[in-house]
This record gives C-alpha cells, structure tokens and sequence, in this order.
C-alpha cells in the first residue's frame, strides 16, 4: 500500500502505524514476513485479538515468500529494500478484531530502507531521509531494530555508531510515543560492552522503553516453529491503542439527546 490508499483505509478508523526503524540488512523485512508466515499457519492466538482481514496480501506475499520452503530451494532472506527514487515507506496492512470491545482495529508496518534511517539519523531534513522522517512523525509506536550479527561482525564499530545515532534521533523526536528497542538474530552472540553501549544509548534518551529478543530460529520444543519472540513482540504492539479524548457528559437540558451538546440554558 501507498499513501493514497491512506484515505480509503481511515474511512473506518484512523490506523495504528507501526514505523520499523533499523540500519539497511538489520531483518527490518524479515521480521515482517516470519509474522506474516506465522499468521497464515494460524500460529498467532493473541488473547483479545482475532485477525479480520488485510488490504496488502500481495505486499506480504512479496517480502515472505523466500522465506518459505519450496521443492528443492531451501528457504533465505528476503531481498533487501532497495533505497528507491520514492519518499515514502511500502504500508503493510492488517486487521485485528478487538474480542471484548466488538470493534476492527487497522495498522499499517512500514517497510523502508535502512539507508533512509542512517541519512535522516545524521540530519533530520536530509533530502535522503525524506521517508525516515514521514514515518518517524506519522508512526504511533516505533520499533528500533538492532542486528546482534552486524554488531558481532567486521564492522562492529560502524554498526554501534548507526544504532546510537538513530536512537538519539528517535529519542529526539518520539513525543511520548510507544518504543522498543529489538534484538534480531537472537541467537547470535555479541560482546556484553557492546550490548550495554547499544542498550545504553536507547535507554539514556527513553528509558521506558520495551526491549525483546527475536529470531525466526527456534531454540527448542517450546518454540519449535514460531522462532524466538516473535510472538510477544506482535502481542504487545497489537495491545497498544492510541490515547483518546474522555469528553465529560452533557449537560441534561432538554428531553431531545440530538440537542444535547452545545445547548444553552434560557
């Protein structure tokens, strides 16, 4: 989906946005495509949630399909996203059931390149970060992904220096917002300073913030096939709702309740 498919989205309500932020091959899509897998294998029983729909099946399909298992081709990551000529993020669509208050609830996961993130980490109005920036002032929950493999590698210092930059931009301009700090490839080890730098550095300018550990790796029978914290990570973004206004009851001053508010006394 693209920004003109806004409009006809938020004719029911205005949707949940979900801004996944993270360096270029952190497993931003990846992450995104293992729940899409994991939905359609019905392995997603989140308590008060029942999934009702999505308006982007072809997206989805798009960014998990080389993670599924294919005669003879074994599955693999998703292809990078490309930093293309637009300025704005691809929009994953879901729709959730609200089990005890009755209603649909929308969101939209952005699907961005990682390019984008690091030039608008360094200058908030780069001309390259043009999408970075609409995601980071339009999402209601950011989620920040930090790669354990990136920060194990060759270019461990590199990587540490990304993750810090963006955090402090996002700490900078969150405005209250909903953040998690999220560790991809779990079960890649990395040193303990380097976990506290980067965990530091989030926790400095947020330190509310929500942290968890995922990989589409399963590390034994309790989470054979659903991978690690994959689950918890969509159950919590799914709980969260944007705050509404409480608007104190009318004044009872005529029988007629069309006329209720606004009405004057005589």
């Amino acid at each position: 989906m693209g920004r003109a498919d806004l409009g006809f989205l938020a004719g029911r309500a205005r949707p949940i946005i979900i801004g996944v932020a993270g360096p270029q091959n952190a497993g931003k899509t990846t992450l995104l495509g293992a729940w899409y897998l994991l939905l359609g294998r019905g392995a997603i029983n989140i308590e008060g949630r029942q999934f009702a729909g999505s308006y982007s099946l072809a997206g989805w399909e798009a960014v998990a399909g080389s993670l599924r298992w294919n005669p003879g081709q074994p599955p693999t990551f998703p292809p990078h996203t490309t930093s293309r000529a637009g300025r704005a993020p691809g929009l994953l669509h879901l729709s959730f059931r609200d089990t005890q208050q009755a209603k649909e609830l929308d969101y939209l996961f952005t699907d961005a390149p990682g390019e984008w993130f690091q030039k608008w980490a360094v200058n908030r109005d780069s001309p390259e970060g043009v999408g970075a920036r609409w995601i980071s002032d339009r999402a209601d929950v950011l989620i920040i992904v930090a790669d354990r493999e990136a920060l194990s590698g060759e270019n461990m210092g590199s990587a540490r220096g990304s993750l810090q930059l963006l955090a402090r931009r996002i700490a900078a301009e969150r405005r209250g917002r909903p953040v998690a700090l999220v560790w991809t490839k779990s079960d890649v080890e990395i040193a303990p300073e380097m976990e506290r730098a980067v965990r530091g550095a989030v926790r400095d300018g947020m330190p509310d913030a929500a942290e968890f550990s995922v990989s589409i790796v399963s590390d034994g029978a309790a989470t054979a096939g659903t991978g690690v914290g994959l689950l918890d990570l969509l159950a919590w973004l799914l709980k969260i709702l944007r705050p509404c206004v409480e608007l104190p009851p009318p004044p009872a001053t005529r029988n007629d309740p069309l006329f209720l508010y606004g009405a004057r006394s005589s």
